[in-house]
């Protein structure tokens, strides 16, 4: 098995404050971290006070060791797993959300760009919210097959998002990417919900999964 050496990873820090946020960004395979820089920009943009961390992408098999890595990064730092965002492109993707749901509070959020877990989750920690974005005309991962882990996912009551781009294919859109931002920015936790109102509710900013009808953008 090969080790990931997480020496190379990149790492924007706010150089005047300490940083409030972490992002965890995880490229898609044969790719590199520059294929997540328009992301970079735009969370940057939107949360000044950010750290974005792009590790190299390594054996999927070491998901523990990423999860290690990422709490070596916030116990530094000081940042808390729900301060914590995980956010990949494809293989990334998939990298993002098997390491939160195998490591229950590493992460309050997962960003999910043209990517899936690698089969079907029994079950998955109520500390994460996770946000799907896709384009329509993916077709390394069609969007049916989306669908279906949507309607799987919302048999188990996960805290779920999913925004779709019309005439999109498997590629970081930044129609997607603007989205991004105002899941980011909008999506109150369904935890956070519960705690308050003891029942399930509409949030402000946040659609109800309907897997049938996932909303549209672009």
């Amino acid at each position: 098995m090969s080790q990931t050496d997480f020496s190379a990873t990149l790492a924007l820090i706010p150089k005047e404050e300490k940083p409030n946020l972490l992002f965890v960004l995880l490229h898609g395979e044969a790719a590199g971290p520059e294929q997540l820089y328009p992301l970079v920009q735009a969370l940057k943009h939107a949360f000044p006070r950010a750290m974005v961390i792009l590790p190299p992408l390594g054996d999927e098999h070491e998901l523990d060791a990423l999860a290690a890595f990422v709490r070596q990064v916030q116990q530094h730092y000081g940042i808390s797993g729900e301060q914590t965002a995980l956010a990949g492109f494809s293989q990334g993707a998939r990298v993002a959300l098997e390491t939160s749901r195998q490591n229950g509070g590493l992460a309050g959020r997962v960003l999910a760009f043209s990517g899936l877990y690698s089969e079907r989750p029994a079950a998955l920690p109520e500390t994460t919210m996770i946000h799907f974005f896709h384009g329509a005309d993916d077709k390394l991962l069609p969007l049916g097959e989306v669908e279906e882990m949507l309607q799987h996912l919302s048999s188990i009551e996960a805290d779920v998002t999913v925004d779709v781009a019309s005439t999109v294919g498997h590629e970081m859109h930044p129609a997607l990417i603007e989205q991004a931002i105002v899941r980011l920015q909008t999506c109150v936790p369904l935890r956070s919900w519960k705690e308050a109102y003891g029942e399930l509710s509409l949030r402000e900013g946040c659609s109800e999964i309907d897997p049938s009808k996932p909303p549209t953008l672009h």
